[in-house]
């Protein structure tokens, strides 16, 4: 089998352009992410969802990662980077920022004064009953009957005391 030089030539040109065309093709995947990430940084200028965001590219897959205050506000930025030309996927790594705890409502207790105009009032209708306040709280001593105890505690109750020190005697 004879070679003519032509052919030769022609294998060796094919040898050099091979390599070209392989080194073309995949500097342009990076210039396709390159352009990726530009558009990406186009949007977090414009949308404030996206620009506290964490973003990386490769091969047309974008990662996005950090807080949104809900799902709607999440799904709104995967979707916003989905749309851009050349993504072929999003990887969702955000997470959804949770409500802040809220505290349970302080206890309000009466001062002195009024406490004491209250409790008095409360007591004046049990007749062997008496109760003095200090600090808040509010002692009671004497007789009641068992029928009228939960009226008046519940009374003494809805005026806010500290404590009640009950030192009844139930007949």
């Amino acid at each position: 089998m004879i070679v003519s030089k032509r052919a030769v030539s022609r294998l060796l040109a094919m040898g050099m352009i091979f390599p070209f065309c392989c080194m073309l093709l995949f500097s342009c995947g990076g210039n396709k992410d390159e352009a990726i990430r530009e558009a990406i940084e186009a949007k977090k200028k414009e949308m404030k969802e996206l620009a506290a965001l964490t973003t990386s590219v490769e091969k047309g897959v974008v990662t996005i990662s950090g807080e949104c205050p809900d799902k709607s506000t999440e799904s709104i930025c995967v979707q916003s980077i989905s749309s851009i030309p050349g993504v072929k996927n999003v990887v969702d790594n955000l997470t959804v920022t949770p409500p802040p705890a809220t505290a349970p409502a302080p206890v309000v207790i009466a001062p002195d004064d009024p406490l004491t105009r209250g409790v008095a009032d409360a007591v004046k209708d049990y007749p062997g009953v008496s109760a003095t306040v200090k600090d808040g709280e509010v002692t009671l001593t004497g007789d009641i009957k068992r029928a009228s105890l939960q009226k008046l505690m519940k009374s003494l109750h809805s005026l806010k005391p500290r404590k009640i020190n009950n030192q009844l005697t139930v007949k």
